[in-house]
Parts: structure tokens; sequence; C-alpha cells
């Protein structure tokens, strides 16, 4: 009878454990995600060129990612994605890295990168093989992976707008972002997810007069009414933040969170890169959501250096991107990175209690 009431109460526990989990709100969580998402290798023969002409560089770009789906099958809850504009299409089409090397493998088969809408890479020319060439092709897999797993919890999405000229000048010019541009990336995101998957600055907003406001005021979804739905973000603090903000006060009508800066009607997520910025236990302690990154370039996994991970889960930034979730096989390293040593990637965030 003992062993029945204890069972009976460890049941109890866990159920009223998961259930507060679930009543908490989204910036009362810690999610770890990738960066770059989408990148594959570079091709093993444009590689071997391009590191002859620019070890250092080259030494940065030298990682890639498991397919998306995998990565949000093993518990991911964050992505970030690199668009470029191309409303013709073909802008994209033949990256001339790959006229650089000979014997590389074949390159957009069916031909999707001549089709106008935005593509999804990373570097023109040079590091251009992604998960999802096109970024209708990821919608379409993270809506379906969404309809088979219909209870997962909210996904964060990191979207940088890519454009501007590039450093070398045998590269393809982006094609610049416009009001008329953010407009169809709104769209392109609704229609190929639908409204009831996304997570927006309106149903943040609620009642308040301001977005921020409503964040002040620990206005975010709770985690349970998030099941099932994304959160985007976009990754910009210049020009691009301001048009896409531009019209669209507390970002009414908006589909993408944007960088805005604290005290502004508009802020609500932001970027610090740097994990060990002392700002961000107090910018999420006010309840703002924070993405910050464990690694860049390879650096840290190379030198096995485990301190901007540990700032960045003591920092209490929900979202923490990294390049090596799972080892790198592109060079010999323990560096890996996950919550506890456990692979895991979710938590409650340690500064939740001290979120208003």
């Amino acid at each position: 009878m003992k062993f029945i009431l204890a069972a009976f109460f460890l049941v109890t526990l866990m159920a009223l454990k998961a259930n507060d989990n679930g009543n908490i709100r989204i910036n009362q969580i810690q999610v770890i995600g990738s960066h770059n998402s989408y990148k594959k290798a570079i091709d093993p023969a444009l590689f071997a060129a391009f590191q002859k002409q620019d070890p250092q560089s080259a030494a940065k770009l030298d990682y890639e990612h498991i397919p998306i789906l995998d990565q949000l099958n093993m518990g991911l809850l964050n992505l970030e994605l690199d668009v470029y504009a191309d409303e013709k299409g073909g802008r994209y089409a033949h990256p001339k890295g790959l006229d650089w090397a000979k014997n590389q493998a074949p390159y957009d088969t069916a031909g999707v990168m001549k089709q106008p809408g935005f593509k999804m890479l990373h570097v023109p020319e040079l590091d251009f093989r992604s998960d999802y060439l096109t970024f209708k092709q990821c919608l379409a897999a993270l809506k379906q992976w969404s309809v088979v797993h219909p209870n997962h919890r909210p996904i964060f999405i990191t979207l940088e707008a890519k454009d501007g000229k590039p450093t070398n000048p045998a590269f393809v010019e982006p094609e610049p972002f416009t009001a008329k541009t953010f407009d169809e990336l709104d769209r392109t995101i609704l229609e190929g997810l639908g409204a009831n998957r996304l997570i927006t600055p309106d149903m943040v907003r609620g009642k308040y007069n301001t977005l921020e406001s409503a964040v002040l005021h620990n206005n975010w979804p709770a985690l349970n009414a998030a099941k099932g739905k994304f959160m985007f973000i976009l990754d910009d603090s210049g020009a691009k933040r301001d048009m896409y903000m531009a019209g669209h006060p507390s970002l009414k009508g908006r589909v993408l969170f944007a960088n805005a800066l604290p005290g502004t009607p508009e802020a609500a997520a932001m970027f610090r890169n740097n994990p060990k910025d002392p700002e961000i236990p107090q910018l999420v302690k006010k309840g703002y959501i924070i993405r910050t990154r464990a690694d860049a370039d390879t650096e840290q996994a190379r030198a096995n250096d485990r301190s901007g991970l540990e700032a960045a889960c003591q920092s209490g930034a929900q979202i923490i991107t990294t390049d090596y979730y799972l080892k790198s096989t592109h060079f010999k390293s323990d560096y890996v990175v996950s919550f506890d040593g456990a692979n895991k990637y979710f938590r409650v965030n340690p500064l939740s209690k001290a979120i208003k």
C-alpha cells in the first residue's frame, strides 16, 4: 500500500511539474538551436581550392548541419535562416564556385533556383549548398513537420534578410530588400505556414497600447498556448529593421518581431551576440526575449572553449545558438552544446523567478 501511495504521489508530482512548465510564459524558458541551420558543407573540391587561397576565412566556414527536420526531431527549438530576395528568379541559379573546382557534386538538378522567390544560402558563389534552396520549400517542410507533431514546443526562427554590396567584386550583388520585399516576405510566411501556426506581435500586444508595454507586463503566451507554433524574429539592427517597422507602429500587422531597441514601442525580441554582455540578464528580467550565441566561426569548438556557452546559460538569454549540438565531423574536438551535458535543448529559464 505504501508503494502504491508513493507511486501515486510521484506521478501526481510529475504531472504538476509538467503543468507548471506548460503554464509558464515563452520568455521564461531557455532553448538551444542552430546557427545557419540550413547550411550544408562546401563541396570538398571547392573548399580545398578556397582553403589554399584564404585559409583563415575557410576555417570560419568549415562546418555543416544535419537536415533541419532532423534538428527538430533531436529537440532543437531555434532555427536561423538567411533569405535572399530573387524577384525574377535565376540570380543564384549557377554559382560561380561551381566553375572554380572540378569534380563537384551536382547542384539544383530540379532547377528551383531559376524560379522567382526567396532563396536560402549562406554566401553567394561560394557557400551556397543548402538543406532547402528556397524559402518556400523550407516553410512547406516545417508545416508538414508541425502537422505530424501538433504538440511541439514553439520553434523560434531568426531570419536574416541578406543584401548589400559584396566585398568580392566577382560575386553577384544581392537584390536589395525594399518595403515591397518585406511585404512579400510576410505573405510568404503566412501562406507557407498559416496564421494559426504563428506567434505574431499583434498576438503578444493584445490589449496593451504598445508591444513593448505588453512585453514589460509579461503578456507573452503561455507555453501550452504556444504549442504547434513558430515565432519569427528579424535579425537586423539598422536600415532594414527600420524599413520593416515603418508604417507599422508596435509592428501592427507584421509577422516578424524586430530587433528593436529597449524603450521603443516595437521592443520585444532582441539580439545580443556576445553571451557575456552584462545587459542580457537585466533585459531578460524586464520581459524581453534575447537571442545570443554560444560559439562563432568554429573558434570555441576548435579550442574546446565552453566559456561562451556557460555565460549564455547563466545570462538567462532565452535563445542560445550553436553550430555544435553535435560534435564536429570536420576537425577533432569534444566541444558539444546542450543543457547540463545531457543532450537537452530545453529548460525552464534560471531567471524565470525574477521575470515580472
